[in-house]
């Protein structure tokens, strides 16, 4: 039988969006089997893909033991070190296609709410309106933009991740591709 998931401020459903699934794995660090792993990615010289428990990523004893960390780049305001260090080596990170990039916000790091294609994006308008801005700073034209906005799949490419402040509730998002 599994043990209730550990709690993740900026990662609130990881079984959402694939950064934790179940599965039978003993994890490396603590040596425990307990129903889930976590498949996100991770950095470090071990390899430890598919091998640590969501628990040892929770207490920051995979990223101890490991000098192991979660999340890709940090986007954002000036945050303080303890917070962009509780993302990084206690918070499942997620895959992209290119290095994930995390945001914070309001002092504090964001919540990942998962990849998002333009359907899904349709209900978050402000994140849109960041993407739409980014890609214009390209130099892409205003018709390039909007095919681009209209291409994104969450589960294809490109494909859209979405944060939303913890403080402030505004939602953000960037986009990448192969």
């Amino acid at each position: 039988m599994s043990e209730e998931l550990p709690r993740f401020p900026y990662h609130p459903d990881p079984l959402a969006t694939g950064a934790v699934v179940a599965s039978g794995t003993t994890c490396l660090c603590c040596g425990r089997a307990r129903g889930f792993s976590y498949a996100g990615p991770v950095y470090a010289v071990e390899e430890l893909s598919d091998r640590l428990c969501p628990w040892c990523v929770a207490d920051g004893s995979a990223a101890a033991r490991y000098d192991a960390h979660f999340i890709g780049d940090p986007v954002g305001d000036d945050v303080p070190r303890e917070v962009v260090m509780a993302v990084d080596a206690c918070t499942p990170g997620f895959s992209s296609w290119q290095e994930p990039r995390w945001f914070f916000h309001c002092g504090d790091g964001a919540a990942f709410m998962g990849a998002v294609g333009a359907a899904e994006l349709a209900a978050f308008p402000e994140a849109r309106e960041g993407l739409r801005a980014e890609a214009g700073a390209w130099g892409w034209s205003a018709e390039v933009v909007e095919s681009w906005l209209g291409a994104l799949d969450k589960d294809g490419q490109p494909t859209g991740y979405l944060f939303k402040c913890r403080i402030c509730g505004r939602y953000m998002a960037y986009a990448d591709f192969t």
